[in-house]
Parts: structure tokens; C-alpha cells; sequence
């Protein structure tokens, strides 16, 4: 008995410590792991700028200290090495999307690739794609994609919010580019023991601006991120979502598409924006996700710090890198653009007498854009103006005279400033209109002119006092051939109170608005705005309904028809490129000038009183020349007026004590 008892005695020990081994094992070992650390260096809109501007004339991307330009992916290259060299833990190198669309590099992208081959050299791992990818149409992003992966460089491309048709065949080319795996839904990379799951996404506003993406859609994408954030966590098991969002930030909840999307879909960590163009120096905390962006066009690039523990994801710093002559750019990188710009000037300036550099004019000022009548918007839509004239007019016909010309502000990318030299290079002219494609597969948007009654004209100006106060910059428009004014206080959709048509040269004489009056007009645009009238008069509840006419008042059942043709003698039409005609009119300044290279002409120095705002709360101006709106909505409020006086009257009469005897 006593040595059964010692020998418990003796084995009491190990028991303990298996005990406590085993408790020590099967406890929560989260609470012990170490906190990890991640840095996400992102950018967003690169939009194929791969030089440093305005002007790139001044960019000196391998010395620092001698100009003023911002951007250049040289530059950008720089600070991701320098970023990563700092670290010791994990880097991701992301993009959120328009890294296609906006210089001259982006004519070859079909054939080239140069943007998607130039970030897998600058260490990009993943990017996704924003509404200018499909500027191209699908079977160009398709081509796109193939020639990046047959020359082996791409960053990994996520796109979860593709629809692709089931009865056309025109998108099966880039379906069978995301069947290949070439675009995943996701994708998941491990950093030293974490899981990171990564998707794309195009936000609303983004899809709704891809008009030439057909026959492709885009799920709603608030369910696309769920069926994301279901397959990340569930399946997959990882521990940090970033989502690249195509769907941008604003000043309220419209137009801040990410914010709306982190509350309404739980489980994203980080969103990393683009679209809007948003240079968000603080990055925003909501519902516990982080939401970043860093401007456009590489003139910032992001640095987020995280430490990561106990599956929660803490900001630990935040700085946004701005890209300008204080960097010194990689000059591998910038070797392969400058070899690029060669191969520009060889297959697609040269067949239009142009080069690269070339110097097009002299300014003496800067020519710039923005959310009113601009010295730019007037150079360009003259520009379209005279270009349309120039070809396609007949002397003996004065209908096929261009009254007036049209440009949203969305389609004039960039100002084109005087810089150090005040020359105008024809790479920075491009870059001002530099967006879309034609229906003959060349790049570039074709002009096209229509006809349209003085009705409609009054109605398509009423898109810049109605609808670009509720949509956005996009929707401000320039003109050339008109004069106009307008009362932001009267009732939306009838707020232009005078119209005249003419120009500076020869003057102007008031346009006849009134329905009864049927002549017609000839206009010229390009085809992406042509193309959105029809959304306008849908978006309006058909109030702005307009319909693009022949000569002889036919409406014209599809715009490719109407498209300018350089060239009546060679079969076929020969697209008069928007750019093309751009570059032209400020080469014409020259002619007969004396010059060598002739300056900007001196009306473009400021603006020309095109668009005038006329604030009024007069009752006489809020009424003037009204439409049945202004009518009904003064009935209306003369009704409510009435019935309210009724109202107080009877009111005061029932409970109006009686007089004392």
C-alpha cells in the first residue's frame, strides 16, 4: 500500500504539466499572436500619363530642381522603390482602375500594352478596371489584355462586376480573356502568414459612363462586393478584404459611392477608390473599413501603414507622396517610354504630318478648364466648329454651314499651360481631348453633325442649367457659334432667358426658341455627346427629348451615319478625329501670320461672354418667356398661395370671438 501511494506521489508532476500543456495549447492562440504589419502603396486614374505635366515640353523626369511639372511614371517608380526600401514587412503595390486613356501612349495600347507591361516592371501586383478600359469597346480591352500576357508583364487584373450578353457575340473576346483566368473575380495572396483577398468593382456613376462597354453591363455593386466579401470569408478563409473600387468619393453621400458601399456591405477592411479623382490627404473610418485615394493622373501615390492583430486592422500612418521635380525619376522606366514615344511618331503621328514634339503655337497664357465659360472650351468647340466647316461644307449650300458646336467638360481632360516656353507641343494639345474610339476601329472620337430646330438647341443648353447642377462637372458644356444666358432661380429645365447664334467675327443676332419656328440648324460634336442625348431625354422624363436630324428634318436613326467625312473620294467614310481637328485649327494660326510658329490669337486670352449667369429673383425675370413648366409651376404656386389665404381667412372668421354688445 505504501509504495502504491508513492508511486501517485511520484507521478502527480507530469500529470500537472501535461494539464497545463494542454490548456496552454487548446487556449485561443490569437491572443498571443504578435502584431503584423502591411503597407498598401496605391494610386488610382493614372489614365496613361507616363510623362510629368503641364506642359510635358518641361519635364526633366531624370534631374530634379529645374521644373514645375507634377506626374510621370518614371517619377512614380522612384517613390515605390524608395517606399518599399524603408520597410521590412510586406508591400502591396495596388490600382484602382483608369490606367488606360489620356495621352498619346494610349494609341498603340491595342497593339502594345504599354501601361499594364509599365506597371508589372514598376512592381504592381494587382489592378482592376475602370470605365475608360472599356472606352475601347470589349473586343479593345480584349486585345489589350492578350498582348500584355503574351509579353508576360501584366499586375494581376480583378473585375467582379462583368455581365457578358448571352445573345451578341461582340464581347466573346473578352469573355474568353476572363475564362482564361487572365481577369479573376479575386484573387488571395499570402504576406507572411496573412491572407489577403483582393476584388475589383465598378461603382454606378462609372458604368453609367460607358456607353461604348456594350454589350457588356455591370451587376449592381453593392451585391457584386457581397457575393465577394461571401466567397472571401467563407471559402477562402482570409484575413483582410481590400476592395479596388472604381466607384469614387464626393462631397455627399450621391456621389460617394464608397462611402455608401462600406456601410451597406459589411466585411470590407480597406477600399482603395478611384474614379472621382478624389486627392484625399486623410484617409476616412467608416463602419470600420478604410477608405483611400490618391488623386489622379500620378501626381500622388499613397502609403498606407497597417498592423494587423486579433482580426482587427489599425492605421498606424498615412501619407500621401506627391510626385514632382523633387524626384528624381527611374531611369529604366522612363528608357522604355521615351522608346515608346518613338514608336508613336513612326505608326500613328506620321501619317498626319505630326510628331510628338512638335511645336503646333506660341501662347503668351494658360489655357484652362473648369466649371464655367472657359478659354480652353472655346479654342476646342471653335476648333470642331472650323474643322466641320473646313471638310464637309458646300459654298453653294449655306445650310451646310456649322452654326454651333458643343463640348462637355467631361471630355477635356487637361489645360494645356504655358509653362517655361510657352510653346504648345502636339503631345500636350492631344492631351486635352485626348479620349475614345471610332466606328472604323481607329482611335479617337469622330465629329459628327446633325441638325436641330431652335427648341432643341435651347433644350441642349438647359443640360448645362439643369442637369450639370444635379450630375456633376461632366455635364457642363462649352460652345461655340452661340451666346447665351441664363437664371439659375427659374424653374428647372426652362432657366435660358436669350439665346443669340453667330460668332465674334461676323456677330450675333437673337435665335427664335419658340416652337413654331422649324428651321433647322446644323450642329457639330463628337459621338460620345451626341450619343448621351438620348440619356438626357430619358434621364428628363423625355422633358429634354432632342432629335438629330438630316438637312431635310429626318430624325437619323443611328449617329454613325452622321459622322464627317474627310475624304468623299476614297470609299467609305474617313472619320474627322475630334484630336486631329483640334490640332489642326491651332496649326492654322499660322497660315498667312508671318510666323514661324504663330501665337494663340489674343481673344482666347479670357473668356468671350458665351455663357452669362443672370441671377434674378424679379418675378418679371422668372416668368419671362416661360415654358408650360414656368407656367405650371407658377399655376401651382399661385393655387397653394390661394389655398392657403382661404384657409387663413376661414380660420380667422370660425374662431373670431364675437363682438361685446
Amino acid at each position: 500500500m505504501r509504495r502504491l501511494k508513492h508511486h501517485r506521489k511520484k507521478r502527480r508532476f507530469p500529470r500537472l504539466f501535461a494539464l497545463i500543456s494542454l490548456a496552454v495549447f487548446s487556449f485561443p492562440t490569437s491572443l498571443f499572436a504578435a502584431e503584423k504589419t502591411l503597407t498598401i502603396i496605391h494610386t488610382n486614374d493614372l489614365h496613361s500619363r507616363f510623362l510629368g505635366f503641364s506642359p510635358q515640353l518641361d519635364y526633366t523626369p531624370l534631374q530634379t530642381g529645374n521644373d514645375n511639372t507634377e506626374g510621370g511614371w518614371a517619377r512614380v517608380a522612384t517613390v515605390i522603390q524608395q517606399e518599399k526600401g524603408k520597410r521590412k514587412n510586406p508591400v502591396l503595390i495596388l490600382d484602382a482602375g483608369d490606367f488606360l486613356m489620356g495621352s498619346l501612349f494610349h494609341m498603340l495600347s491595342r497593339e502594345e500594352s504599354f501601361e499594364l507591361r509599365l506597371m508589372a516592371d514598376m512592381g504592381y501586383e494587382v489592378t482592376t478596371l475602370g470605365n475608360h478600359e472599356f472606352d475601347l469597346r470589349p473586343r479593345g480591352l480584349a486585345r489589350i489584355i492578350t498582348s500584355a500576357m503574351s509579353q508576360g508583364k501584366t499586375p494581376q487584373i480583378v473585375f467582379s462586376s462583368a455581365v457578358f450578353s448571352r445573345e451578341s457575340t461582340e464581347d466573346d473576346s473578352l469573355e474568353r480573356v476572363f475564362d482564361q483566368g487572365w481577369v479573376k473575380p479575386y484573387t488571395v495572396l499570402e504576406k507572411e502568414g496573412l491572407r489577403i483577398g483582393l476584388f475589383g468593382l465598378m461603382g454606378k456613376d462609372a458604368a453609367e459612363v460607358s456607353p461604348f462597354a456594350a454589350p457588356v453591363t455591370f451587376k449592381d455593386p453593392f451585391e457584386a462586393a457581397k457575393d465577394m466579401v461571401k466567397v472571401l470569408r467563407q471559402d477562402e478563409k482570409v484575413d483582410l478584404i481590400i476592395c479596388l473600387s472604381h466607384s469614387g468619393l464626393g462631397n455627399g453621400k450621391r456621389v460617394s459611392e464608397d462611402e455608401e458601399l462600406v456601410k451597406a456591405v459589411e466585411g470590407i477592411d480597406i477600399v482603395i477608390s478611384g474614379h472621382s479623382h478624389t486627392t484625399l490627404e486623410t484617409p476616412i473610418v467608416s463602419q470600420g473599413a478604410i477608405i483611400v485615394q490618391a488623386g489622379c493622373y500620378g501626381k500622388y501615390v499613397g502609403v498606407l501603414d497597417l498592423g494587423y492583430e486579433n482580426k482587427a486592422v489599425e492605421i498606424k500612418n498615412y501619407a500621401l507622396r506627391k510626385i514632382d521635380d523633387t524626384v528624381q525619376g527611374d531611369p529604366e522606366i522612363q528608357s522604355e517610354i521615351d522608346m515608346f514615344i518613338g514608336w508613336i511618331n513612326e505608326r500613328v503621328l506620321k501619317e498626319h504630318g505630326l510628331s510628338f514634339w512638335q511645336v503646333a503655337a506660341k501662347t503668351d497664357f494658360d489655357l484652362v478648364i473648369g466649371e464655367e465659360e472657359s478659354n480652353l472650351g472655346n479654342l476646342i468647340t471653335d476648333a470642331i466648329r472650323w474643322a466641320v466647316n473646313r471638310d464637309d461644307r458646300d459654298e453653294r449650300d449655306p445650310t451646310t454651314k456649322v452654326a454651333f458646336a458643343v463640348e462637355s467638360l467631361g471630355l477635356i481632360r487637361d489645360p494645356i499651360l504655358k509653362g517655361t516656353t510657352g510653346n504648345m507641343a502636339v503631345c500636350d494639345i492631344f492631351n486635352a481631348i485626348p479620349l475614345g474610339i471610332g466606328m472604323d476601329d481607329t482611335m479617337g472620337y469622330p465629329l459628327i453633325s446633325f441638325y436641330l430646330y431652335g427648341s432643341e438647341i435651347k433644350k441642349a443648353l438647359e443640360i448645362l442649367t439643369s442637369i450639370y447642377p444635379i450630375k456633376g462637372s461632366d455635364y457642363f458644356l462649352q460652345v461655340s457659334g452661340l451666346r447665351f444666358k441664363y437664371n439659375p432661380h427659374r424653374v428647372i429645365f426652362d432657366r435660358v432667358t436669350d439665346i443669340e447664334i453667330g460668332s465674334e467675327e461676323e456677330g450675333y443676332e437673337p435665335l427664335d426658341y419658340s416652337a413654331g419656328n422649324k428651321r433647322l440648324y446644323r450642329c457639330a460634336a463628337n459621338i460620345y455627346n451626341a450619343t448621351f442625348l438620348k440619356i438626357v431625354g430619358r434621364f428628363t422624363f423625355h422633358i429634354l427629348d432632342i432629335v438629330p436630324k438630316d438637312r431635310k428634318g429626318s430624325p437619323i436613326p443611328d449617329l454613325k451615319t452622321a459622322r464627317v467625312d474627310r475624304d468623299k473620294d476614297k470609299p467609305g467614310i474617313q472619320e474627322l478625329k475630334e484630336w486631329v481637328g483640334v490640332i489642326d485649327y491651332i496649326r492654322s494660326f499660322t497660315e498667312g501670320s508671318g510666323h514661324t510658329v504663330a501665337p494663340v490669337p489674343e481673344k482666347y486670352g479670357g473668356n468671350l461672354g458665351r455663357i452669362v449667369v443672370e441671377a434674378s429673383w424679379n418675378p418679371v425675370d422668372l416668368l419671362k418667356r416661360g415654358n408650360y413648366l414656368t407656367w405650371s409651376a407658377f399655376a401651382l404656386l399661385l393655387g397653394i398661395t390661394l389655398a392657403v389665404l382661404w384657409l387663413a381667412r376661414f380660420t380667422v372668421r370660425k374662431f373670431r370671438k364675437p363682438d361685446s354688445p
